[in-house]
């Protein structure tokens, strides 16, 4: 199976609470050799276009909507001539850096995108913010996970429109499921994989 996988990272910050931070931030590109899908579109919209290069680019998929993730979506869906995908429970997260602004397409939970030979099911994992959703690569064995889930657990639930009982519960009963190899491939810093979170977990809050 032909499956291309191409990172980069970003440089920015992230604004939420009126606090301001540094913080650099992973985009995954998956595909094959003629088409591709972006995870995100955070701090510079040159860094992704590199990393599509001249293939066609069918959907620019939004793990959620704080603006480290979704600053340049805008731009960066013109560029690439592809459409915007957001889990519409995210709407107020967008709108404090897009306003009205629309984005393209709504992604609900089991939601399925094809890229070449791989398929992409879309996983709503409710608690880093209300919509954000995890996207499931089965034949590449890996999990983009946004904010969700990190190396060392949890992402964080102390701002506004987090939740951390919920984001546990998120972890726990949609990707703790999922093969415990399964590599899990982050919004920030290093992958991990299913079954070293199910480790850290155990004994803490699982």
């Amino acid at each position: 199976m032909s499956i291309r996988l191409d990172h980069a990272v970003t440089h920015g910050t992230f604004t939420l609470d009126g606090e301001t931070h540094d913080v650099d931030n992973n985009v995954w590109v998956l595909g094959d050799e003629k088409q591709c899908v972006v995870f995100d579109a955070p701090h510079d919209v040159e860094t992704v276009e590199k990393l599509v290069g001249d293939r066609e680019c069918v959907g620019i998929l939004l793990t959620h909507a704080h603006d480290d993730h979704v600053r340049m979506a805008p731009e960066l869906a013109m560029a690439l001539e592809a459409p915007l995908l957001l889990n519409p429970a995210d709407r107020e997260v967008w709108q404090l850096t897009h306003g009205d602004l629309p984005w393209d397409d709504d992604v609900a939970d089991g939601d399925m995108f094809s890229v070449g030979e791989a398929d992409i099911e879309a996983i709503h994992t409710p608690g880093h913010s209300p919509g954000s959703t995890c996207y499931y690569v089965e034949a590449l064995g890996a999990l983009f996970s946004g904010d969700t889930l990190f190396q060392g657990g949890p992402g964080a639930t102390g701002r506004s429109f987090s939740s951390r009982e919920t984001i546990e519960e998120s972890i726990r009963e949609r990707l703790f499921v999922l093969p415990e190899d399964t590599v899990v491939h982050t919004g920030h810093g290093d992958d991990t994989t299913i079954g070293a979170e199910k480790e850290n977990a155990t004994g803490d809050w699982l």
